[in-house]
C-alpha cells in the first residue's frame, strides 16, 4: 500500500518564521504547509495528513504544548518536532515525555532539521501501518459471535481455568463445542496461539471486562 505524500506542517505565530523556514526546507526538497496558530491547524487537520508537525512552543491562545495534548486526545499520531527561541527545560521535558520526537532551539541549521524530519517521516509511516493493523484487528474481533465473545472473555481473564474442559463446565456446554468456538475465534482473528490472541486483543483495547 502506497503511503500518502508526506508534508511538513509548520505551526508558528511568527510571520518571519513562516516565511524563512518553508523557504529553507523547500530548498532541501521538502514540502511545507504553514499555519499561524494552533486553532488554524486544527481547523484544517484531516485524518489523511501525513508527514510531521513542526511546532512552536510559545503561541497565544493555544500553546504548542496544549496543541500536542489536544492531538493526543483526538488520537492523532502525527510526529511532532518542537522548536523554541526561548526554551524552558520544563517545557522540553514535558514535550518529550508526551511523545515529541525532538525539541530544537531557534535558530537551527536546516540540515539538522532535515535529518530529524526524515526520522519523523519514517515514524509516521510506522504509525500509520500500526493504525491500519489495529483497525483490521478491531474489524476481525467485531465478527465474533456472542458465544465466541463469552469464550474470549474467559481466555482473556487472569484465571488459570482457561482449558476447553474448564470453559465447557463454566458455560454448561460440551468440550467439543468449546473447541469448535476456539478454533473459529483463532480463524477470525488470524491468530495462531493463545498468547498471540491475547496480545492482539490487548492491542485493540480488549480485556475480559470489555469483551461484548
Amino acid at each position: 500500500m502506497l503511503e500518502p505524500r508526506q508534508m511538513v506542517y509548520l505551526v508558528d505565530d511568527d510571520a518571519l518564521a513562516r516565511r524563512v523556514i518553508p523557504r529553507e526546507l523547500n530548498e532541501l526538497g521538502l514540502e511545507v504547509q504553514a499555519f499561524d496558530s494552533a486553532s488554524s491547524f486544527l481547523e484544517s487537520y484531516q485524518d489523511g495528513f501525513s508527514g510531521c508537525l513542526l511546532l512552536d512552543v510559545c503561541m497565544p491562545n493555544m500553546s504548542g504544548l496544549e496543541l500536542q495534548a489536544e492531538l493526543r486526545t483526538r488520537g492523532v499520531t502525527l510526529p511532532i518536532i518542537f522548536m523554541s527561541g526561548n526554551a524552558k527545560v520544563a517545557d522540553s521535558v514535558q514535550a518529550l515525555r508526551s511523545g515529541a520526537l525532538d525539541f530544537v532551539e531557534k535558530p537551527f541549521k536546516p540540515t539538522y532539521l532535515e535529518e530529524r524530519i526524515g526520522q519523523a517521516f519514517e515514524q509516521d509511516v510506522q504509525n500509520k501501518k500500526s493504525e491500519r493493523e489495529k483497525t483490521k484487528l478491531s474489524e476481525q474481533f467485531a465478527k465474533l459471535t456472542l458465544r465466541e465473545n463469552e469464550i474470549l472473555a474467559i481466555l482473556l481473564s487472569d484465571s488459570e481455568n482457561t482449558s476447553s474442559k474448564q470453559i465447557a463446565l463454566e458455560l454448561g456446554i460440551s468440550h467439543r463445542t468449546v473447541e469448535q468456538h476456539r478454533a473459529r475465534i483463532m480463524e477470525k482473528t488470524t491468530t495462531r496461539s493463545l498468547a498471540e490472541l491475547i496480545n492482539a486483543a490487548k492491542l485493540v483495547g480488549l480485556d475480559s471486562q470489555t469483551v461484548h
